[in-house]
Formats: structure tokens, C-alpha cells, sequence
């Protein structure tokens, strides 16, 4: 009897896998302190072949975040700056008349970069929101009518401000739901706060990355995820998880199949770091609130949608075999 993709073992060498995968949160660390979690985090959105959104107040290393996991991958890197008046055609590029040639050409825009950082996302108009959307989940944009496609390997890394709304554009639920994840940072330690003003007294640090991972070895490392084993009941775990969020009388919007999807390629990807052939319960639970709590609408607005996902997580009963 024939089993869905998601459900085959690998055939691609794991340990390799686990090794190229460590060296990404290694290299990121070296620069980014006191976020071990938000550094895991983002790069397991960016193994399972999905985009970040890191979501705190200025100043608290967000972009910092952001470039280092850019420059630790070798390929086209692209930032945009997001304003009230950046245009779709200044994220996607336009058609230009070519003197010379005679005809109109196509030029292309910043998202056509392996890595692209979006430096306040909420600060773009809705229409430019849509532009780069389109980009993210269909791995293309159309510009007068042309679909062009994304290179390959193709990931976002978007930070937001939550907390200063002036001028914004809030994400609806539709676009928040096109990020694997949400990172949240949180204050730092005092430790790891001194270290940091210590280190940047000096320069820059983020500027002596340099890449562990060519485009093309992102790539297979992408491909080799998302072949990692998933047995039934795991999935069937995830997926309980997920038909909670829309049971629960406090939630206006449960999450998507979209969400069971990145849920599950998530927690491949930490199984992948943890150097195992196969995923356990254990990765889905440590994937539910980053992947799940962003795309729920919730009834009252004070309530926190992450600890209504980390209560489902509590209460849902955990498979015994993998």
C-alpha cells in the first residue's frame, strides 16, 4: 500500500544533513548572543524551506538576526527597507524601454534574491505587502503580467515592531500565515546584554560572518528535511494540535492546513538538528507555538495566543510510539 512523501524515510544521509544544519546555528551564534532559542528558531524556518518573522521592540537584535543568517549563506542577498511609500515595483522590479535593443526589458527588483531581509514589513503598504507575498508562497512575481520566477534556495527573514503602531500596516491573518514562524526575542539576560555592548563597542560583528552553506547545498539540505521519516503517529499528533486550535471557543480562526504543513516540515527540521532519522512527538511540541500562534485570530484581544497554543499542547494527549 503506497504512503504519502511526508510519511517515506529519507534516503539522504542525515548525518550530513545534521552537520550542515549545525553549522548554521554555529555561525549565527557567533555573533548573536543570548538568543540561542530565536537563532534555532529562525534557522529551522529556514531548513524546512519557510520564512521568519521576528517580532520585538527596536533595537533588541532583530536585524542582527536576520543578517547573520543571510551571511552565512553564500548567494544573492537583498534588504529592503520598509517605508509608507515603497512601491511594488521597488520590491519586484519593472519593464523599461531598452533603447538600444529596441523593446522593453524586464529589471529585476530586490526579491529576486536567495536571501531577502525586510527590515519592518508592517511599514509597507498593503499593496506592497501583496507584491512580496506572492513572492514568498508561490516562489514567483508578476510583474505587467509576466510571471518570473524566484531563484532557488529562496527564504525571507521579515522583522516587525509590535509595540510602536504609528504608521503601520498591520499583517492580516492571510499574510501572517505565509511565515513558517514568528520569533519573539525577549529581554536579554545581563550576562549576555554585556557581552554584546562589549563586542559592539569594537565593530560590527555581523560583518565578520562569513558563509558556512552555498545556495546550492541550502538546497539539498531543504530537500533532505523534507524527506525525513514522519511516522503516522506523529502526524497524526500535529494535526490534533492543529484541529484544537479550531475546536478552542476562544480562537476566532483556527489554524490552516497550511499550518498542519509547516508545523510537521518545522519539526523535521529540529529532528534534523538533533542528528535523528525520524521525528518525535517532542519536535512537534517545540515547533507548536512559533509555527501555530501568529496565525489565530482570537476572540478577546488581551488574551495571548501563545499560551492558549502551549495549553493545547499540555492537554493533547502525546503518541506513545513514533
Amino acid at each position: 500500500m503506497s504512503t504519502s512523501p511526508v510519511l517515506q524515510p529519507s534516503v539522504v544521509d542525515t548525518s550530513w544533513l545534521t552537520e550542515q544544519a549545525r553549522s548554521l546555528v554555529t555561525n549565527v551564534s557567533r555573533v548573536v548572543r543570548g538568543r540561542d532559542e530565536a537563532v534555532r528558531l529562525v534557522v529551522v524556518a529556514v531548513l524546512s524551506g519557510g520564512h521568519a518573522l521576528i517580532e520585538d521592540t527596536p533595537g533588541s537584535g532583530k536585524t542582527t538576526i536576520a543578517r547573520a543568517v543571510a551571511r552565512s549563506v553564500a548567494g544573492r542577498f537583498q534588504r529592503i527597507q520598509g517605508t509608507p511609500d515603497l512601491l511594488p515595483t521597488d520590491i519586484t522590479g519593472s519593464t523599461v524601454w531598452d533603447q538600444g535593443r529596441h523593446e522593453f526589458v524586464f529589471v529585476a527588483g530586490p526579491v529576486f534574491a536567495h536571501v531577502l531581509l525586510l527590515d519592518e514589513v508592517n511599514r509597507t503598504p498593503p499593496r506592497t505587502q501583496s507584491a512580496l507575498f506572492e513572492a514568498m508562497d508561490e516562489g514567483a512575481a508578476t510583474v505587467d503580467g509576466v510571471r518570473h520566477r524566484m531563484p532557488e534556495p529562496f527564504f525571507v527573514v521579515a522583522t516587525q515592531n509590535p509595540v510602536e503602531q504609528h504608521g503601520t500596516y498591520p499583517l492580516p491573518e492571510g499574510q501572517l500565515d505565509r511565515f513558517a514562524v514568528r520569533v519573539r526575542l525577549g529581554p536579554l539576560d545581563p550576562a549576555a546584554e554585556l557581552l554584546v555592548v562589549r563586542e559592539q563597542l569594537v565593530r560590527a560583528t555581523v560583518e565578520d560572518l562569513l558563509p558556512v552553506l552555498s545556495a546550492s547545498d541550502l538546497l539539498a539540505v531543504q530537500h533532505g528535511v523534507r524527506g525525513l521519516h514522519v511516522g503516522e503517529p506523529v502526524l497524526r499528533y500535529a494535526l490534533a494540535l492543529v484541529h484544537a486550535t479550531r475546536d478552542e471557543p476562544r480562537v476566532v480562526l483556527g489554524a490552516s492546513s497550511r499550518a498542519a504543513i509547516c508545523l510537521v516540515r518545522v519539526a523535521q527540521a529540529h529532528a534534523v538538528l538533533a542528528g535523528r532519522e525520524y521525528v518525535m512527538p517532542d519536535d512537534v511540541q517545540r515547533s507548536a507555538v512559533p509555527v501555530l500562534a501568529h496565525r489565530l485570530r482570537l476572540a478577546h484581544v488581551g488574551d495571548s495566543a501563545e499560551a492558549l497554543v502551549a495549553g493545547i499542547v499540555a492537554a493533547t494527549p502525546v503518541p506513545v510510539s513514533r
